[in-house]
């Protein structure tokens, strides 16, 4: 997805577009329709819909939006638009998004295949059927193979990336990749329903593995509204901390990953390498995830929930504020690069990529476990709508701050994502040092409250 919207466009400034006008409103859509179709059909049916209409769409994709892309595109409307239109990235972004409107529909489904599918009907299905007594072992194993899972389509995803690069132009050579990656999906979607089909027919109908009383019960899910949400927070110093961590992780993370981003494509100007790139990163954040998660609840035990919630915002902030200073000021870096045999972009890809794994790592095995502890001393009504709360206004605004925050930058100021460089660097430390003090205050608050507190061994 990342390589059909920033190599067409030429630069990453379209994913912050994306996110913020395109994702975050067809995110919301989805959860009502899928709400409307619980009310309409069974859990099941639902299911199967959902899964049908997203394998359609990369079926489609591949046969016929892809291949006519050309005729599909609106390119005289487009270059009228961008006569009428004022000059800057700001406006240059819709212009993107409409005359590329395939790819950007593509960019929207993928990620909505992670939260819809992977997300909430995945953990739907397996809150529903999995026993009580088995949840905590097999809950900290889904998590685990879902990051193989990671890594090894990225190894897959590499070997795509190669099969077309006999044919003479990257159209044809990356079509090959779309061609293949999307059927992939649509076969491993119906394997999906395959399986939900056996699980429901065969196995949860068995009274021998199956019981009433011991089937995880159905959580009845608190629904706020954004309004109420936010009011709840603001009467809660405790919740509202908690909602500062995370907007602030959505919004640093965002921040780097955006500008690291447009390094690589600098890097990797044609789809299908900035494409094998990406799925190599995707098997590194993987596999680095895997073992970081086994030994991250150690190191919580070990060194307290103070410890494990700063680890984030302090790896998060350090290598994100050097990555900023490779790619700002690269004549300093090029003796440097020069020194180790490569250039001053390779080595800032680079220093992004482990930037990059290092939090989402660090983000799954710490930042998200002692998140959740915090949640643990409140009183019952407390910890269900404070969850709800912190879920819709953090979500939210985490995901959408960074990408509005860089809109802002792009309007006021005309430039693409190196021109704001500066003003994304010098607003990830102050967001991380905010952070930073949210977690001081909240672990005052979290000892008070009787929150357990797991001293160093001496």
């Amino acid at each position: 997805k990342d390589a059909l919207v920033v190599n067409s466009t030429g630069g990453s400034e379209i994913i912050t577009a994306l996110k913020l006008y395109a994702v975050l409103p067809s995110a919301i859509i989805a959860f009502l329709v899928i709400t409307k179709l619980y009310n309409m059909f069974s859990r099941q049916t639902v299911f199967y819909i959902i899964v049908t209409f997203f394998i359609t769409f990369f079926a489609l994709f591949t046969l016929v939006l892809y291949p006519y892309q050309e005729a599909l595109t609106p390119t005289q409307t487009c270059a009228w638009l961008r006569e009428v239109l004022p000059q800057g990235k700001f406006f240059e972004n819709f212009v993107n998004m409409y005359q590329y409107w395939s790819f950007s529909l593509f960019y929207i489904l993928s990620e909505l295949w992670g939260s819809v599918i992977a997300t909430l009907l995945f953990w739907q299905f397996a809150n529903s059927i999995v026993k009580v007594k088995e949840a905590k072992r097999f809950y900290a194993h889904f998590y685990l193979i879902a990051n193989l899972a990671t890594a090894f389509s990225g190894i897959v995803g590499r070997f795509y990336a190669k099969v077309g690069q006999h044919l003479p132009t990257e159209f044809e050579r990356y079509g090959q990749t779309v061609h293949y990656t999307a059927w992939t999906v649509v076969l491993l979607g119906l394997l999906v329903m395959f399986l939900y089909n056996y699980l429901n027919s065969k196995v949860v109908t068995d009274p021998r593995l199956v019981t009433a009383d011991e089937a995880m019960p159905e959580k009845k899910k608190l629904k706020l509204g954004v309004g109420e949400s936010i009011k709840f927070i603001f009467q809660s110093k405790y919740l509202g901390l908690i909602a500062i961590l995370v907007i602030s992780y959505g919004i640093t993370i965002n921040l780097v990953e955006v500008a690291w981003k447009q390094e690589i494509h600098h890097l990797y100007p044609e789809k299908s390498h900035y494409n094998a790139y990406m799925n190599l990163v995707s098997t590194i954040n993987g596999l680095t995830t895997f073992f970081v998660i086994l030994i991250g609840g150690y190191l919580v035990r070990v060194m307290g929930w103070r410890a494990g919630a700063l680890a984030t915002p302090f790896a998060l902030g350090i290598t994100g504020v050097i990555f900023f200073y490779f790619m700002i000021f690269t004549d300093s870096v090029t003796p440097l690069a020069a020194i180790l045999g490569t250039t001053a972009l390779t080595l800032t890809v680079v220093f992004g990529t482990i930037q990059n794994v290092l939090s989402k790592s660090i983000k799954y095995a710490l930042f998200d476990p002692t998140k959740e502890m915090s949640y643990i001393p409140l009183d019952p009504e407390s910890k269900a709508k404070g969850k709800a709360a912190v879920d819709v206004v953090g979500g939210r605004l985490g995901k959408g701050g960074g990408a509005a925050i860089q809109q802002i930058l792009f309007l006021i100021t005309g430039l693409g994502t190196a021109g704001i460089a500066p003003y994304s660097a010098s607003l990830l430390l102050i967001f991380t040092l905010i952070w930073i003090w949210a977690v001081f205050n909240l672990h005052k608050l979290f000892v008070a409250k009787g929150g357990e507190e797991v001293k160093p061994k001496a």
